[in-house]
């Protein structure tokens, strides 16, 4: 009787190390999930920093261009009040999260395009300097969202494959969301030159 005891104790001990070890990988797996959604709001805030600035630079140029420069503002506006917590990643808050920095990036796409019609806008240090660092902001974007993609798709991983989702599933750890290519993208913008 001794030595079964001895063996129901070895199983039961090498059970909770398993366990213990599964919800530390979970813990860890989640904490870069949580690190990599920082790195995509750091982000989008620096784009949303250096609006003011863009919007600024283009009035003194283009006054009678109102309704683009209220659009972008207003776009921004409502891009920094959005947050979403770690624990609201779902496909669903992703999504919404990724419309509205949409809007901001149609509003400024169209703010930029005004530089067109300006000549001296386009000669403007200021102008030039604040595209190229909305350009390499939007090239940041890009990263931090495919490094958030490979976190979820690593930690979606670990929750859903058997046995971990059964700690998964005792200790509350649930699939997160990730981005998804806009509704559209798969058509080429239209170019035209009118």
């Amino acid at each position: 009787m001794k030595k079964t005891t001895i063996i129901i104790i070895a199983i039961l001990a090498i059970v909770v190390i398993w366990a213990i070890s599964a919800y530390n990988s979970m813990v860890t797996q989640e904490e870069e999930v949580s690190k990599a959604w920082g790195d995509v709001e750091t982000t989008y805030q620096r784009r949303a920093d250096l609006i003011p600035n863009l919007v600024n630079t283009v009035k003194g140029y283009a006054k009678h261009e109102s309704g683009t420069l209220e659009e972008v503002t207003a776009a921004r506006a409502k891009a920094t009040q959005m947050n979403i917590s770690v624990d609201e990643l779902t496909e669903e808050n992703i999504r919404k999260y990724q419309q509205t920095m949409n809007e901001m990036n149609s509003a400024l796409s169209r703010l930029l395009a005004i530089s067109e019609n300006y000549p001296d806008l386009k000669a403007s240090e200021n102008f030039s300097e604040l595209q190229a660092q909305i350009e390499g902001t939007e090239n940041r974007i890009n990263e931090a969202r495919k490094r958030y993609n490979t976190a979820v798709k690593e930690y979606n991983i670990t929750v859903r494959r058997f046995p971990g989702n059964i700690v998964a599933g005792i200790f509350g750890f649930e699939k997160k969301g990730e981005f998804r290519a806009s509704e559209g993208a798969e058509n080429a913008p239209r170019v035209s030159f009118e």
